[in-house]
């Protein structure tokens, strides 16, 4: 069994005298945390890495099932499903993932001072997801809301270029995602 010596004492000489004594006692004892006396910085890292999975995983659905099976459907049935996902996804838990994953990076660039060239990096694939929604798939998808009822005209328009942009758009997001990971896997390091 490994002891946490900050459970037990924690990092002043208290603590190095317990961890002596359970070292002496042939107990295994590591250091809890990061290390680094920043608990904030951590909740801020973990918290970008659990919405950049978030919206990493939203847009990789997107890529494998939902566009694929759309693409199954006639042009009603494409267009309006479209618009219906368009509509119910602009919602208060989409919202704070797709913009606290970039945020939340963002404010861990400054908080992480050890891995920072991975959360600099992981912020960048994620500001570049945001680019990506919202100069290509949000104009896709508002010409595809007011766009009337020809619906193999619409679909010839939006399918094939907000597939493509949704696949680049789900691999800067993982990149991201992989970014952020590294980062908390460098400070446990």
């Amino acid at each position: 069994m490994t002891t946490n010596f900050l459970a037990v004492g924690g990092t002043g000489e208290t603590g190095r005298r317990v961890a002596d004594r359970l070292r002496e006692r042939g107990r295994p004892v590591r250091s809890a945390g990061t290390g680094k006396g920043k608990p904030m910085a951590a909740v801020v890292l973990v918290a970008a890495v659990v919405a950049a999975g978030l919206i990493a995983g939203l847009f990789y659905a997107y890529a494998c099932s939902v566009m694929p099976g759309l693409a199954r459907g006639d042009d009603k049935t494409f267009v309006e499903g479209m618009r219906g996902i368009n509509i119910a996804i602009v919602n208060p838990v989409f919202l704070l993932t797709f913009l606290g994953a970039p945020l939340l990076a963002g404010v861990a660039v400054f908080l992480n001072p050890g891995p920072r060239p991975w959360v600099i990096a992981g912020f960048g694939c994620l500001v570049a997801m945001l680019v990506i929604t919202g100069v290509v798939s949000i104009p896709l998808n508002d010409a595809l809301g007011r766009g009337g009822d020809d619906y193999a005209a619409l679909r010839a328009r939006f399918e094939a270029t907000w597939v493509c942009w949704n696949v680049l758009r789900a691999l800067v997001s993982t990149a991201g995602f992989g970014c952020l990971v590294a980062a908390v896997l460098t400070r446990r390091g």
